[in-house]
């Protein structure tokens, strides 16, 4: 009974926050629409929640979050001080090819969501075959340093959380 009305509960409490986050004031209004809102979107979503991710450690989502934050304002610092400091004709935007260890789909779809909200860079495209993701990357002198560095700091940790 449970099951059918919070098909995925851990996605219902983050829907409350994040309502709670976004209106800035906890109220029992605000309260009774976010547990509205965070019943009705995962019960409307269900159909296209056909395989179920499976965490093998979540204890490394903290790791994980805390590097991407930490990546975040790093890259904000970076991005300004190229904007603010560097002529256009010196920035050296490109295209990099990151090979995908990674095939769960989840994993591959939030490391192309943590690609694209750290500033900088924006994942563009998934090979066919899910085998690689194109990423555009705002300014670097070396295109294979920020593959390392995606592979390094994202899909490891990712691999360990959802493979």
């Amino acid at each position: 009974m449970i099951r059918r009305i919070f098909p995925h509960p851990v996605l219902t409490l983050v829907l409350i926050v994040i309502w709670q986050m976004l209106v800035n004031q906890v109220t029992l209004g605000n309260l009774v629409l976010g547990l509205v809102l965070g019943t009705a979107i995962p019960l409307i979503t269900t159909a296209y929640w056909t395989v179920r991710p499976r965490l093998h450690n979540p204890r490394m989502i903290v790791e994980f979050v805390a590097v991407v934050l930490w990546d975040i304002v790093m890259a904000n610092i970076s991005v300004a001080i190229t904007i603010l400091t560097k002529p256009n004709r010196d920035i050296k935007s490109c295209w990099v090819s990151v090979p995908l260890d990674l095939r769960s789909p989840t994993a591959i779809t939030v490391l192309a969501g943590t690609i694209t909200i750290t500033p900088g860079t924006v994942s563009a495209d998934l090979s066919e075959d899910g085998q690689s993701l194109l990423v555009h990357c705002l300014d670097s002198d070396d295109p294979a340093a920020v593959r390392d560095d995606i592979k390094a700091r994202y899909e490891r940790r990712l691999k360990e959380i959802f493979e």
